[in-house]
Parts: C-alpha cells; structure tokens; sequence
C-alpha cells in the first residue's frame, strides 16, 4: 500500500498559497496538515481557526489538523471539524485523554493521538478501541525546521509491533517532523501509512519545485 501525504501548512509561504493548492490538488495531496499551537502546550503559537475557514474556501482537500492544544475536548466546536478531517490529540493535553476522544466522536472525523518522542509506548494500549490513527512526533513539538529524534525510528517499530500484537492492524499510523524522503523510506518499510511532508522535503525550494518534491515523494512511499 503506498503512503499518503499530508503537506504541512505551517511550511507554506501565504504569498503563493493558491499556487501552492493549485499543485496540491493537481498532484492529489491527500491532507494538508494544520498545526494549531496555543502557546502554552507548546511553546510557540500556530495555525488558528481563521486560518482553517480561509483554507477551506480556497480547496476541498481534507484537513489533518495537529492540535498542540491544552484540554481541546472544550475547544472542537470553535474548529469547524469535517467528517472527512483527521483530527490528532496530544495524550499529555488532557487529564481525561478517553473522554476528549469521546468528545471528538460526534463529529465524524479520524481520531488521532498524538504522542510524543518521551512518550511511552504503553499509554497506547488502553485507547486503540477509541482511536482510528497515531500521530507519531518523531521531533518535539511546536517548531518547524528541527532534526529527527533518533530514538523516534526505533519507536515507530515499537509502535506498529504493539499494533499487530494487539490485533488493531487497522490503526493507521501517521509519522511527523523531519520527514525527509530518506527518513520517509525507512519508516514507509517499517508500516507507516501517512507522512506530514513540510520543509524536509514536500516545501524544500520555491512553490515551482514542489510537484517535483511531490512526485519524488510519491517514488519513495509507493
């Protein structure tokens, strides 16, 4: 099965956004990947909810939005959530990681979590029947731009393992920061099935090399 894309937004240049979606939807990027950053999960502050309903007027390509949020299960209905959303939650953000699932069910989308690179394997085990994906950091969160945490490609083994041994193969798993198109090949063999491409490879260059970033990609995942 080849590995789908999703294009991280926070990489993108607003100057040539509709150039870059023109591409997007040409080359059929599967998700555009949106970091929301509040500032005190993470230490920096991303992509809000303007920016997502100004997003959605300019395409139809669904949304995988990161939510690097403290106690987002009271903040989903300011989002404007679609059934054909994936939406990723952090374990650490809410006491109640189950409950903030729950709550994100009526809306229809893909339930992620989250996790990051210190994040034991093990908090997995009691959540996979509320869960359709993990969004495995392989960086710490909330910068662009920074350096795989080595020990992250070992987890990601770790993590489709668990997933096999606990007979929940269906899980997807997604992997995140530093997604190089060496890196993508090592963790395509491993078993991921979606990549967050951001400067790494997908946006390298200007918005004229991103097809070919594009259809590169596409050679390693298939």
């Amino acid at each position: 099965m080849s590995g789908k894309i999703s294009a991280s937004m926070m990489c993108s240049n607003l100057v040539d956004l509709k150039e870059t979606l023109r591409i997007f939807e040409e080359e059929g990027v599967e998700y555009l990947h949106i970091d929301m950053m509040d500032g005190t999960f993470v230490p920096n502050f991303g992509l809000g909810v303007d920016y997502i309903r100004g997003l959605r007027e300019l395409t139809s390509i669904p949304l995988d939005m990161h939510l690097m949020i403290k106690d987002p299960e009271y903040k989903f209905q300011w989002i404007g959530i679609k059934e054909t959303d994936v939406v990723s939650i952090h374990y650490e953000s809410t006491f109640q990681v189950q409950r903030a699932l729950d709550y994100l069910q009526p809306f229809g989308c893909k339930r992620f979590l989250a996790i990051n690179p210190a994040t034991p394997v093990y908090v997995l085990e009691e959540v996979m029947d509320y869960i359709d994906g993990i969004n495995l950091l392989m960086v710490n969160p909330g910068f662009a731009g920074q350096k795989i945490v080595p020990s992250t490609l070992k987890k990601a083994e770790k993590v489709i393992q668990l997933l096999y041994d606990m007979h929940h193969e269906n899980i997807t798993v997604e992997v995140d920061g530093n997604i190089t198109y060496e890196n993508a090949a090592i963790l395509k063999n491993l078993g991921a099935e979606l990549f967050v491409a951001g400067s790494s490879s997908l946006f390298k260059g200007k918005v004229s090399q991103y097809r070919n970033n594009i259809i590169r990609l596409r050679e390693v995942l298939s």
